[in-house]
């Protein structure tokens, strides 16, 4: 065996614990796991990681791009760059662009833009709209498809037309449909019929604010995702089809996954950044546009929490979703107006470390939440997890760098992160893609077109 590299000294974390070892790689892949001492390959390239973590890179299944049609927030190449540094090795790319990813010569497109710039390994979910066009995606080695319960009042974006769909009888055909495939159907939940009679008594009181919007979608403790949920799931059982819900928040959507998945659903969620770390009233009230995505009351976000922990929550998606302080701006006054979702892709890992050291969860569900169950729920079967024969994405974290987040060092084109100030107590130090550094010591190594797709490879021993 020809050892590439060798990752020294640290407390690998794997599936069945956390062991003192040294990590070899040999053609992009995990070659094995030796003791310190073992003086094997003492040739090849190293990396020190003495009194550091070993982690597998994250996998993000939600990350919007921007690219193509709204590159002026965001490009495929700088969110990989932030991916990078962030400790992201694999991402999957959202349909809301201009055109929308919703025919196969559409997603064509897109993968040929990310085979020329994205510098860690990917994907794409397309948009399920069109029966004919996600049976001939269906065939290509895409993860997944996408679709968003949602039209947006007062603007255009981020929910662009073509991405949408509401129609009960329409969603159970896209998921008869992909339930034919070996591919997850990704919800963005939303009973859009709730949030019109919502939104539009807050609009007729001239609560066109941050605070209006804040309430508005979490009123009545959530009814407008609840109830979508509640939809959701009764359809994926009685399609069979694989279904993964975006943007969990509130305490009775997440108790009625956990029972539909005692039934036998084929459910997985998410959690996003946001609702972790960025969702209190105080977040509202002092950051106004630039918090939003939603408010999430506090006994809700500690259902949350627990649910992460308990694992009904299966992963974190940071959900990165960047606008322009110009786009941000118009919503201290219409916030209708203003273009939701806040950056996350850069941030989410070491603030999830961050939360591991005060308590709130274990180093090893972390690194489950954030790598082993996205790959395995999305088929990626040579990713998510330190083990021999898999891909050697990995994260060199070092638990005891304090550093603080500023706006100077984000490297999303819009130069903003609503975490500006936010003191972290885990530095990301490497991260590697197959083998190959993309990051270190928080600068991007990689080159544009070194990721590759993401496909469900199956392992070879």
């Amino acid at each position: 065996m020809t050892v590439d590299r060798r990752i020294t000294g640290g407390t690998v974390v794997t599936p069945t614990g956390s062991v003192q070892a040294d990590v070899l790689i040999s053609d992009g892949k995990i070659a094995g796991l030796v003791s310190p001492e073992l003086g094997l390959a003492a040739d090849a390239p190293t990396i020190d990681a003495t009194g550091k973590l070993v982690l597998p890179g994250m996998v993000d299944v939600h990350v919007h791009t921007r690219e193509p049609g709204y590159t002026h927030k965001e490009d495929i190449l700088t969110t990989t760059q932030q991916a990078a540094v962030g400790g992201v090795t694999t991402i999957f790319g959202m349909p809301n662009l201009a055109p929308p990813t919703t025919t196969l010569d559409s997603l064509n497109d897109v993968f040929e833009l990310y085979r020329e710039k994205s510098i860690v390994d990917w994907n794409h979910n397309p948009a399920a709209t069109d029966p004919a066009e996600v049976e001939k995606m269906g065939r290509t080695d895409i993860r997944a498809f996408k679709i968003y319960m949602v039209v947006d009042t007062g603007r255009t974006y981020p929910h662009p037309a073509g991405t949408g769909m509401h129609d009960h009888g329409h969603l159970l055909q896209m998921m008869d449909i992909i339930a034919t495939t070996d591919k997850r159907f990704i919800i963005h939940p939303h009973d859009q019929a709730l949030m019109d009679y919502i939104e539009g008594g807050y609009l007729s009181r001239g609560e066109n604010t941050p605070a209006g919007y804040a309430s508005a979608y979490a009123a009545r403790e959530g009814v407008i995702w609840d109830t979508a949920i509640d939809l959701i799931l009764r359809l994926a059982e009685a399609s069979g089809c694989p279904i993964h819900i975006a943007h969990m928040q509130t305490r009775r959507s997440i108790e009625a996954v956990r029972q539909a998945k005692a039934r036998g659903v084929d459910v997985t969620c998410e959690v996003n950044h946001w609702a972790l770390f960025l969702s209190t009233w105080h977040d509202v009230e002092t950051l106004g546009p630039y918090a939003l995505s939603y408010w999430v009351p506090d006994d809700a976000r500690e259902a949350v929490w627990e649910g992460l922990n308990d694992g009904t929550i299966d992963m974190i998606s940071s959900d990165h979703a960047p606008h322009t302080r110009e786009e941000k701006e118009v919503g201290w006054t219409q916030m209708w107006s203003s273009h939701t979702g806040t950056p996350g892709i850069q941030y989410y890992y070491p603030l999830l470390l961050d939360a591991v050291k005060r308590g709130k969860l274990s180093l090893e569900r972390a690194v489950d939440a954030a790598a082993h169950q996205p790959a395995k729920a999305f088929a990626l079967n040579t990713k998510g997890r330190i083990a021999v024969g898999y891909d050697a994405d990995l994260v060199v974290a070092d638990p005891e760098h304090s550093w603080t987040i500023t706006n100077d060092g984000v490297l999303s084109k819009i130069g903003w992160t609503p975490y500006d100030g936010r003191p972290v107590s885990c530095f990301l130090d490497a991260t590697l893609v197959r083998g190959e550094p993309v990051a270190l010591h928080g600068d991007v190594v990689g080159k544009p077109g070194q990721g590759r797709m993401a496909t469900a490879q199956t392992l070879s021993h």
